[in-house]
């Protein structure tokens, strides 16, 4: 019984994690690009109607709206895969904390993949061509919401962490 309360722990602070990383990365991504936002995420998640205009008094919370629902679940999803090998310790402390330990592994790769993602999109990136459907019309900066843009995409390559990270349990 305590295990699976343990489990549950896990989850809830897995996916409030997640959602915080996607806070986090969105406020670094913002950063770099405002047009990311205001031209392409804010409407992906229903911020905005299209054909308005995205301007907000503080864009900043929109931003973290963003991040928190983009992520949130791929923390509950990973807490969940990473917690169910958990189960194989021998009492609920040692399954909490090599768990957390492989979430705090999944954390690290994450960033430093999203860090790859960045100076691949600013140095290779953002002077191509790309044939991808951008919100052309309108970009002050195309290089940085490219940059952004691929940034934001090795979330993919991220989500997937949590097989190399269950390796530390």
């Amino acid at each position: 019984m305590k295990k699976f309360l343990t489990l549950i722990l896990i989850v809830v602070i897995a996916s409030l994690i997640g959602g915080l990383y996607g806070i986090l990365h969105d406020q670094l991504t913002y950063t770099i690009s405002p047009e990311y936002y205001t031209k392409f995420k804010f409407y992906q998640f229903g911020l905005m109607d299209l054909g308005t205009e995205a301007i907000f008094p503080s864009p900043r919370i929109e931003v973290s709206v963003v991040g928190f629902m983009a992520t949130w679940w791929m923390g509950l999803l990973i807490g969940l895969i990473l917690g169910l090998v958990g189960l194989v310790h021998k009492n609920n402390k040692q399954m909490f904390r090599a768990t957390m330990g492989a979430i705090s592994v999944t954390i690290l790769i994450a960033f430093v993949t999203g860090l790859i993602g960045l100076v691949y999109g600013r140095l290779f990136l953002a002077d191509t061509d790309i044939n991808w459907w951008i919100p052309e019309e309108n970009l002050v900066d195309k290089k940085k919401f490219y940059c952004s843009w691929f940034h934001a995409q090795l979330q993919l390559c991220r989500r997937a962490d949590w097989i190399t990270s269950r390796n530390s349990l």
